[in-house]
């Protein structure tokens, strides 16, 4: 009964229980989990539009490269293919960053009781890391926003552990987590390959140095991701 009431509903809080909520927030787990499941769900679809963007920009830098090739400027073809190249690495990294939360959503979402809670909410905590890591240097408002829905999983670990009395075997959870980011980053391989176009004469063209994406303009950054 204990397990059910923490699961679907609250209990009339006493003294100390009102003074934890002050310091941080507390509820029935099963509502928590359903808004951070819908607070996930938005960071995905910030992450398709910000794939997309990127996709199109991928579309307008390559036809400049195409261009150059046909006029026979190797030199503004070697500069619009490498800034192809940092373009496709960013698409790279927000479509794994997509492709991992859209596995922890569908697990969320299978959650019945306390027990799976904690066995899913260990590994989605560490896929959820692995992401606001990547995406870090590439997308700024990201990273915040996967940071804030990363201490909402953590007080619901913490609670769903103590309420059912749970522990947590984090090297199963890490091997788990370590599983999906790398079948995410195969497919995103294979997704991002499949959908665009091979750089005509890449490996003919001089090397020119660009700016990597860490040193890109922000505002950029935060345009992709909104």
């Amino acid at each position: 009964m204990e397990f059910s009431n923490k699961w679907m509903k609250s209990s009339s809080p006493g003294f100390s229980s009102r003074v934890k909520t002050a310091v941080r927030p507390e509820g029935p787990i099963k509502p928590r989990l359903e808004t951070a499941v819908k607070s996930l769900e938005n960071q995905i679809s910030k992450l398709q539009n910000a794939s997309a963007k990127l996709t199109g920009r991928d579309e307008n830098i390559f036809k400049q490269v195409v261009i150059s090739i046909k006029k026979k400027d190797k030199q503004h073809a070697a500069i619009y293919a490498n800034e192809l190249s940092e373009v496709r690495k960013m698409n790279r990294m927000v479509t794994q960053a997509k492709l991992s939360i859209e596995q922890i959503v569908m697990r969320l979402n299978t959650v019945q009781d306390l027990g799976d809670v904690v066995v899913t909410l260990a590994p989605a905590m560490s896929v959820v890391k692995n992401v606001k890591t990547g995406l870090a240097g590439v997308l700024p408002p990201a990273e915040k926003e996967f940071g804030e829905v990363n201490d909402v999983l953590s007080g619901l670990l913490t609670d769903a552990g103590q309420v059912g009395n749970y522990t947590v075997d984090f090297q199963t959870a890490n091997d788990d987590a370590q599983q999906i980011v790398d079948e995410a980053t195969a497919m995103a391989e294979t997704q991002i390959s499949e959908s665009l176009p091979a750089l005509p004469l890449s490996d003919t063209l001089p090397k020119v140095m660009l700016p990597t994406s860490e040193e890109e303009d922000e505002g950029s950054q935060t345009t992709l991701y909104e």
